[in-house]
This record gives structure tokens, sequence and C-alpha cells, in this order.
């Protein structure tokens, strides 16, 4: 009983000692409004919603609407200083539709008295660090981005971490990770694996949080007389009397001698002797019909054929333009730099003034929806962070990457229709195609509204490209073939859902139609070649 009682009261000083090292945690599983404040700000309509993430339980916050700025406070339970300890900042995001454009950061705000408020958070409330992914165009990285006040300036000014890591691309969910340590170090995580390990005040930020002892002086001005160019023309060069600028770069070879199985009198090209005129045609709708051009084989089996003309070849005296070459310039002095004058904002710092946050906020523009946010936390232990990770994240993450092995293992139906519809549908655009884009488009009109019919539709289309375009290519050359019937077998009314009798007879009827093909595949107007 005294080692079970022992036992109890070690694991309630644990559980005591990790609740202290957690300033802040937001699971989302149950009431989160009472913690959290929608911005009233006109510009923020995004619409926040409490969803399951997809595949499974878990709850989170999520960002329900594409191309609109959406804005959510939290306060802290207490102001946290960055200076003196250990500092965790972590959440995990899903990208459930990627992220082409748009934020999934959070900022880590300053204290109201700073002059905001939950009620109107927006890009311009204060905050004392941005971190997380943010991707649009050729941005795509894990920002993190600190503000400090200069003691001189008494501004305050942005800084950049330089080269962040990238976040991860997929649709699973990820937890980042920033740890501040009291020594400046800062460490980002990404899934629990280090990514980034830097020093707060290095010129791994831009700009430096110290900024340099001496400046340009911004008066001092170029004197008219100082000449940069290391090199100049010889002045006194001329050029060669026979140097001809006017050679060409290449000349007929003189040289060259006509094959002598050259057929001066044969074209490229003749008439095919196998092309017969379509019976279909109609000269005076569709003009004088001229057979197709084949390439001469007779000039395949010779050197040439026509006008038999002699080869260039480069001309050995050809030189180009002439210049005068350059030499050292005897005036130069070098690239012109202003004088540097003492630094008027120069400060020496052994830590960056962090300044405290006392809110967490999500400020967000983004062209998609579906960015789930959750498990967000603020601690003073890395080892907290740690358990989180593993408790809180992981087992979803294996979940959605097991669920996701399985999609990719075996694609549903529904996928695959859909894209060989949308395949079917491009293949239609093929211009030529065009004299039976219709039928084809109507085919698959039928066979998305009525899946009995689906599958012979789709079968049938790819004969009906086959000999379209069969008859395109070899249409000229032979006898016109027989036209020939394609025929939808009809589906039995019984296995096609409709809403009435009589929408079903018609939907049958269409769906029995033949597809007739047109003789000589498609009629082509041509002009008369020249003589």
């Amino acid at each position: 009983m005294a080692k079970a009682l022992l036992f109890l009261g070690l694991l309630a000083i644990g559980a005591a000692a990790v609740a202290a090292d957690v300033v802040f945690y937001e699971p989302f599983d149950g009431s989160w409004e009472s913690r959290w404040t929608v911005s009233g700000h006109s510009d923020y309509q995004g619409h926040w919603k409490h969803e399951k993430s997809e595949g499974h339980e878990d709850y989170g916050l999520l960002v329900s609407e594409p191309a609109k700025k959406h804005g959510i406070a939290a306060t802290l339970p207490k102001s946290v200083d960055l200076k003196d300890d250990v500092v965790v900042l972590q959440y995990d995001v899903r990208l459930q539709k990627g992220l082409e454009c748009g934020g999934a950061y959070l900022k880590f705000l300053l204290p109201q008295e700073a002059g905001w408020t939950p009620g109107d958070f927006s890009n311009e409330s204060p905050y004392s660090i941005m971190f997380g992914p943010d991707k649009c165009g050729a941005t795509n990285k894990v920002h993190f981005i600190y503000k400090h006040k200069g003691p001189k300036s008494d501004k305050h000014i942005e800084h950049h971490l330089k080269y962040p890591p990238s976040p991860v691309a997929d649709k699973l969910s990820h937890v980042y990770t920033a740890v501040i340590y009291p020594n400046n170090t800062l460490k980002i995580l990404v899934d629990g694996k280090e990514e980034k390990s830097v020093d707060l005040l290095s010129s791994d930020f831009e700009p430096a949080v110290i900024p340099p002892k001496t400046i340009p002086d911004p008066d001092d001005k170029k004197p008219e007389d100082w000449d940069e160019r290391a090199k100049i023309p010889d002045p006194e060069a001329t050029k060669p009397e026979d140097w001809d600028e006017d050679a060409p770069l290449e000349i007929e070879d003189v040289e060259a001698v006509k094959p002598d199985d050259w057929l001066d009198n044969e074209p490229d090209e003749v008439d095919d002797p196998e092309a017969s005129k379509p019976a279909d045609w109609d000269d005076e709708e569709d003009g004088e019909w001229e057979p197709p051009k084949i390439s001469n084989p007779k000039c395949e089996e010779a050197s040439g054929c026509g006008e038999w003309k002699r080869p260039m070849k480069r001309n050995p005296d050809y030189k180009g333009k002439w210049y005068p070459p350059m030499i050292d310039n005897p005036a130069y002095k070098g690239i012109w730099a202003p004088k540097q004058i003492p630094n008027p904002e120069y400060f020496e710092l052994d830590r960056p003034d962090l300044e405290p946050i006392s809110a967490i906020g999500i400020e967000i523009w983004t062209m998609q929806d579906g960015i789930l946010f959750d498990n967000i936390l603020v601690a003073t232990d890395e080892a907290v962070a740690a358990e989180y990770r593993e408790t809180k994240w992981k087992p979803k993450y294996e979940a959605e990457k097991e669920k996701q092995k399985i999609e990719e293992a075996t694609p549903s139906p529904d996928g695959i229709q859909a894209k060989m519809f949308e395949y079917l549908r491009k293949v239609a655009d093929i211009p030529a195609l065009a004299s039976q884009k219709e039928k084809i488009l109507d085919l698959l009109e039928k066979a998305e509204k009525f899946p009995t019919i689906s599958l012979s539709a789709i079968a049938l289309i790819p004969l009906v490209v086959v000999v379209t375009l069969f008859k395109i290519l070899f249409g000229g050359k032979k006898s016109p073939p027989k036209k020939t019937k394609v025929t939808v077998e009809k589906s039995k009314k019984e296995d096609i859902s409709s809403p009435d009798d009589s929408k079903d007879k018609a939907e049958d009827d269409a769906t029995g139609n033949e597809i007739e093909k047109e003789g000589e595949g498609a009629r082509q107007r041509r002009t008369r070649r020249e003589s």
C-alpha cells in the first residue's frame, strides 16, 4: 500500500512539473470558442471551423474558405519572457488541399498594452515572433521573423532568417517547432528533426540585429575625373591594311562538283499515284480535288533532285570588324566607393532584447482552404514539446501515412473513371476529330449520367477515335470504304435510375442512336498548288 501511494505521489509530482512547464496548450478537442476570439476587423471575412482532420477523429481549427483573409487570436494565461528561459513554440498543421499560395504560420503577439485587442486583431497588431510555413511564387519557407527595438533608433525592425528550411509539401499533418535558448541560439525542428540552428545576433538574419560600425558617407561624391576603367583601347593601334571588314563569313565552295546521279529535272515531291478522289468529294462545295503529295522516290535513291547549287563553306579570309587591342589604363584608380564614417546607429549587444509574448494569433491570407491547425503549444521545456510530438502528433501522422499508402495502392474506381472522362474530353478537342467531337461529348455526357452504360460508352470512344484517325491518314490513298456504323447497345430500362419514365425513354433512345462515320475522313479544303 505504501509503495502504491509513493508511486501515485511521484506521478502527481511529475504531472505537476509538466503542467508548470506548459504555458499554453490548445488541442481543439473540446470547446475552444471561450479561448479564441475571431477578429472583427473588416478585412477578415474568412470563416473558421472546428472540424475533424480527414481520416481520423482528431479535431483542429480549420481554414474553411479560399481566397479570404482569416484572423483569430487567443490570450496566454501569462506573458512569456523570451530572455531568461528556454522557450518552445510548437504546433502542427495539415495542408489537406496542399498550399499553392498562402500562409500557415502563427504570430506570437505582444501584450495588449502595446495597442491592440483580440477583437480588432489584424496584420498591424504588434508581434514579437512570426513562425511557420509560407508559400507563394518564389517564396517557400518556414518563416522565422523576430522584431527587435533598436536602442538608438527606438524603432521596431523585423529580422528575417535568411535561409530557413522548407515546409513539407504533402497533405499530411506535420509539426513545426522553434526553440529559443538563453545563449541566443535558435533551433527549428520539422517533425522533431532539427533543420536549422543559428545565433539570433548573427548575420544569418537580414538585417542583422547589430548594425555595422561604419557606414558609407552619404555626403561623399565621386570626383568627375575618377577613372574606373581597368583596360582601355590602345590609342596608338591602327587597323592592318589587309583587314577586310566586308569579307563574308561563308563563301561558295568552288571545288564542289555536282554528283553524277543528281536528277536536275525531278521535283522533290510528286502526286501520290495511289490516291483517288473520294466518292463524296463535291467539286462545287470542296473545290477542285488534288491528290496529296509524297516524297519523290527517285530522289531518295539519288543524291538529290532539282537545281543543284554549290554548298557554302567558311571563308578563310573572314576577320570581321576590327577593334584596337586593349591595354592597361594608366589613369585607372580602381572602383570608387564613398568613404566610411562611424555609424550613428551602431550599438553593441550581448543578447537580443526580445519582447515578451502574451497571445497567439493566426492572421493569414491563402488561396487554399483545408488548412488545419492543431496542438498549439508554448512551453519552457524541450522534453515537454518532445512528449507532445510523440503522443499528440505522431499517432495521427502515422495513421494518415498508412491511409495514404492504402489509397495509393488501391485507387478508387470513381477516381479512375473521372480521370478517364477528363482524358477523353481532351481527346475530343483534337482538331482532326472535329467532325466527331459533338458525338463523343454527347456519348460522354450520357455515360456520366447513367453508370450502367459508362463502360460500354467509354469502350466505344477509342474505337471512334481510331477509325477517324485511320480515315484521315489513309483515306485519300485507296478507294472509299463502305460507311461504318458503330452502335451503342441500348441499356435496359430497369438498369437506369431516372426521375420519371418519360425521361428514361428519351435517354434510352438517345443512347441507342447510331454513330455514323462519314466516308473518307474529314473533308479538307485545299488551295491550288503554285505552279
